[in-house]
């Protein structure tokens, strides 16, 4: 990575906002309250009331391809991150390397996953950092750093939660901005882990939702799908489930009895087929998953106190998003699975499962992973009280996490050069979301290309394009059937066709400006 300077871009003297980007983890598209969830997310409800939500907004489908797109506004494949191939090309920057020319203070705090920057301060060009490592561990995590430095190993009987943690350390940076950079804009990138497995939650928040999902998946999803028409997120049928589609990494269900118990469901079937021991299993895995979205959304609900004790809250932009759908998978990592400890707890290694991923997932088919919707489709709210006079209104545009970076150079009046490293950088494929702020109009491009492990997809204005690994293109009218039920390949050979080869350009256009590894 390059040292920090201008090279040639153009700053602007306008006055500067801050900036607070907050990313979930396998939170699926419903599970907030504000896209239709039951789960309570006052204070993200709260950023929606007040601010804008984004109906058509698109990850990756899996959790660092899409922190790639965030923190360098580059597609995943362009800078060797999808697969991971080392370190990123040396004329592709992280999002301080842009902000901080022009006077930004940048801090972040939780997962990182941009592994071809794998120093967060040193590479990234963040001030301050606190990054964790080990993903399977909510109560005692064994890898975290603090400003590139290893931390110890939590201990196991210490009163500690990552979420919180996380939180934690963000409100330090932001008390430290505050005593000694007040003059100065901050960025603030609040990546948490949660709602991602193994399902780890503190026991009075799973208490909340004890019971709460014992009427079973299919009702769970039918109530959601409601709710989402009814507040104009969706217009699309309730498709349904796929029980046979599942990742191919999952374990087995024999194993999952012999590991976990008969309690566990490794198909999406139906809740009337479940006994009276599986039901009372599987309410208690989402009951957990709930609780773990709910103590985000508290501890969200605390770092956006302390900006509005800053005297920040008006001259600060707050986008959420979840890097991508929920998740089908059934593994066990980590310190695998004691079968009697109390599930949601340290000890314990449970993952949602491919219904309850479904339900989360509303209305959308499939799961992260895949490039279908359930996979890519992503809550996106936003936030800013002096420059977004809407409030509680929805922007149907189509837009991609790509588009964050480009958002957040316009806002802090940043023309990027081409330049970086001495090496000319391609220009970065999104566009600014700022024009939707104001109105509800298409924001136009060409299109938006998906490809994970073999799942491959094209949107080109109300069209996509879609097709699981080594499988044959589906297509399908994203303007009524953002369901991904009619396959209209069969009836338009002529735009599968020239759609296909425009994605297999850009996939080799892409492979060629990320250079080898």
């Amino acid at each position: 990575m390059g040292a920090m300077r201008a090279g040639d871009d153009s700053v602007g003297t306008r006055r500067r906002p801050n900036f607070l980007i907050i990313v979930a983890d396998d939170m699926g598209f419903s599970d907030p309250g504000c896209y239709g969830g039951e789960v309570q997310t006052p204070n993200l409800d709260g950023l929606a009331r007040n601010g804008l939500r984004f109906t058509q907004a698109y990850s990756t489908a899996r959790c660092w391809p899409s922190r790639t797109c965030l923190l360098t506004g580059y597609y995943a494949q362009q800078v060797r991150m999808d697969p991971p191939q080392g370190r990123i090309p040396p004329w592709a920057r992280v999002l301080p390397h842009y902000l901080k020319p022009a006077g930004y203070r940048c801090y972040h705090s939780g997962k990182w996953h941009l592994m071809g920057a794998p120093k967060v301060v040193a590479d990234g060009g963040f001030d301050r950092s606190y990054v964790l490592h080990d993903h399977d561990r909510f109560f005692y995590p064994e890898k975290h750093e603090l400003d590139d430095n290893p931390l110890p190993s939590v201990r196991r009987d210490a009163d500690f939660y990552i979420t919180t943690h996380i939180a934690d350390r963000a409100l330090e940076f932001l008390d430290s901005h505050q005593r000694r950079n007040a003059a100065d804009p901050f960025c603030l990138y609040l990546a948490f882990t949660c709602p991602h497995f193994p399902l780890h939650a503190l026991a009075q928040d799973i208490a909340r939702y004890r019971d709460a999902y014992l009427e079973g998946w299919d009702s769970i999803r039918q109530k959601r799908w409601k709710r989402m028409r009814a507040m104009g997120l969706v217009n699309c049928p309730l498709p349904p489930p796929d029980p046979d589609i599942i990742p191919s990494w999952n374990l087995s269900a024999q194993d999952l009895e012999r590991l976990i118990g008969p309690g566990e469901v490794p198909r999406a079937v139906p809740w009337s087929s479940l006994s009276e021991e599986q039901r009372r299993f599987q309410a208690t895995k989402m009951a957990i998953h709930a609780a773990m979205v709910d103590r985000m959304d508290q501890e969200i609900g605390r770092v956006l106190q302390r900006v509005r004790s800053m005297g920040a809250w008006d001259d600060t932009v707050i986008l959420f998003v979840s890097d991508n759908g929920a998740s089908a998978e059934q593994i066990i990592r980590g310190d695998m699975h004691d079968r009697n400890a109390a599930p949601g707890s340290g000890p314990s290694y449970l993952c949602l499962g491919p219904w309850w991923s479904t339900a989360s997932n509303t209305p959308f088919r499939l799961h992260k992973s895949w490039v279908h919707e359930g996979g890519i489709a992503s809550p996106l709210i936003v936030h800013w009280p002096a420059g977004i006079r809407a409030r509680n209104e929805l922007r149907h545009g189509v837009c991609h996490f790509i588009d964050i970076v480009p958002t957040l150079l316009d806002l802090a009046g940043i023309r990027p050069g081409t330049m970086w490293n001495g090496r000319t950088a391609p220009p970065l494929p999104g566009r600014s979301l700022v024009p939707a702020f104001a109105t509800d109009d298409p924001l136009t491009r060409e299109c938006l290309y998906f490809h994970h492990i073999g799942n491959r997809a094209l949107r080109m204005g109300d069209w996509k394009l879609v097709a699981a690994a080594d499988e044959p293109w589906e297509l399908y009218d994203m303007a009524r059937d953002r369901s991904e039920i009619r396959n209209l390949a069969e009836r338009h050979p002529d735009r599968v066709r020239d759609m296909a080869a425009l994605w297999e350009r850009m996939e080799a256009e892409f492979r060629v400006q990320a250079g080898p590894a």
